[in-house]
């Protein structure tokens, strides 16, 4: 993880958005294309087109010779779920947020492409430097098969569960957990504890904090609200961004 990168944009919600936030020039911005599965929206020329402007950001290389590339499927990217913390009967200890495809350029700088489903398809609405999401998915895979890899956000943590074991795949996890995990019940404590009076439309919700975190989170701290259920506001685009715009694990998003 590279806690020195700093973000640098919001999401690529769209053309006029791209204008504003300077991230495209006017002349070239256009709606990120849709698509019928992430990996289709990933590989597309505009989002290809994209990615060399993002490799080419600080002139690490002219963007032409970029030369982007999609390695391998998407994964689904998934972050504790508030109902879990609420102790909901049958709630999932994490939800999807988005699909993540691994994009590599000339010189070996990686980035990660989110998609979210829009009603049109697939849709790529954020860029971010390294590849954590599809290496913590493969970490994972090795240290419980067939369990669900997801990320506590408030401290950008990465955790796989499958039953009732849970296992830290970070050093941030490892902390929070110890480094031979812990059971489900014992995590599901933890959370509960910690973020159980925070939730959306808790009276510190009401007071201001978004989502009912950031005020009195860790300094890399994120509310724990989900870009699913700004997508059925049409927003998840705009979510995204804004989650990346606050460090969603300290590295540049574009």
């Amino acid at each position: 993880m590279n806690a020195t990168a700093r973000a640098i944009g919001a999401g690529l919600m769209s053309a006029a958005a791209l204008v504003a936030l300077g991230a495209v020039p006017a002349a070239t911005a256009a709606a990120p294309p849709s698509a019928a599965t992430p990996e289709k929206a990933a590989s597309a020329p505009a989002t290809l087109d994209t990615l060399s402007r993002f490799f080419a950001r600080d002139g690490a290389l002219a963007r032409s010779a970029a030369k982007p590339r999609i390695e391998g499927a998407s994964v689904p990217v998934r972050v504790l779920s508030p109902d879990f913390v609420a102790g909901k009967a049958g709630a999932p200890v994490a939800l999807v947020e988005f699909h993540a495809s691994k994009a590599v350029a000339s010189d070996g700088q990686t980035a990660s492409l989110w998609t979210v489903r829009q009603a049109g398809g697939w849709q790529v609405v954020n860029i971010a430097t390294g590849d954590d999401e599809i290496r913590y998915a493969a970490q994972g895979a090795r240290a419980l098969p067939g369990g669900v890899v997801f990320r506590e956000p408030q401290i950008d943590a990465w955790y796989v569960q499958k039953g009732a074991k849970v296992l830290p795949l970070d050093e941030d996890a490892v902390r929070a957990v110890g480094r031979n995990g812990t059971s489900l019940a014992a995590y599901r404590d933890r959370v509960v504890k910690a973020y159980g009076d925070k939730l959306p439309a808790s009276a510190y919700a009401r007071k201001g904090a978004a989502g009912g975190y950031a005020t009195e989170a860790p300094a890399h701290g994120e509310p724990l609200v989900t870009a699913v259920a700004a997508t059925a506001g049409g927003g998840a685009a705009l979510a995204l961004g804004l989650i990346g715009a606050r460090a969603w694990r300290r590295r540049h998003t574009a």
